[in-house]
């Protein structure tokens, strides 16, 4: 069974958004196209109807982009154990009140048994403070937490070769 691989909403944007002149950003964005190849060969590549909202938002072509990319992944729904442990993540200070998106992206990925989360946001997911709280209010709650990366990160190392 291949391991499961939530796909944030930053994930996708990266994948269809124009090339970028920020040269950081380029970098990712070429990551992404790369990796998102034969990420479905080594991944059960998931997302969530909120991912689905978020991706639907904004520029009409632009969101048609990121939805039919979006159209062959399982999409999970937010349930009362989700949406509780979101809460749990703010309360911890994981996630700050005014990022409960995030917290719902995290959430509804750790409630499903999803084995990774994969995101481009380090302010509120990918970074190491974060990361860290994220996990200890996940294990309070009673989850095992998803290991959150970037998509960079999560290609990097073949999953027949660990």
């Amino acid at each position: 069974m291949k391991p499961k691989v939530y796909v944030e909403t930053s994930v996708v944007s990266y994948l269809t958004a124009r090339l970028s002149r920020d040269v950081v950003i380029l970098g990712n964005q070429v990551v992404t196209r790369d990796r998102w190849r034969d990420a479905g060969e080594r991944f059960e590549l998931v997302v969530s109807t909120l991912v689905l909202e978020e991706a639907g938002d904004g520029d009409p072509h632009a969101s048609r982009d990121r939805l039919v990319a979006l159209e062959p992944l399982t999409v999970l729904d937010a349930s009362d154990d989700s949406i509780a442990l979101a809460n749990a993540l703010i309360q911890a200070c994981a996630i700050p009140a005014g990022a409960a998106q995030d917290a719902a992206h995290i959430a509804i990925a750790v409630v499903n048994g999803v084995e990774y989360l994969s995101t481009w946001n380090f302010r509120h997911i990918a970074n190491p403070v974060a990361a860290y709280r994220i996990e200890q209010a996940c294990r309070a709650a009673g989850y095992e937490p998803a290991k959150i990366c970037t998509p960079r990160q999560l290609m990097e190392a073949r999953y027949d070769e660990l």
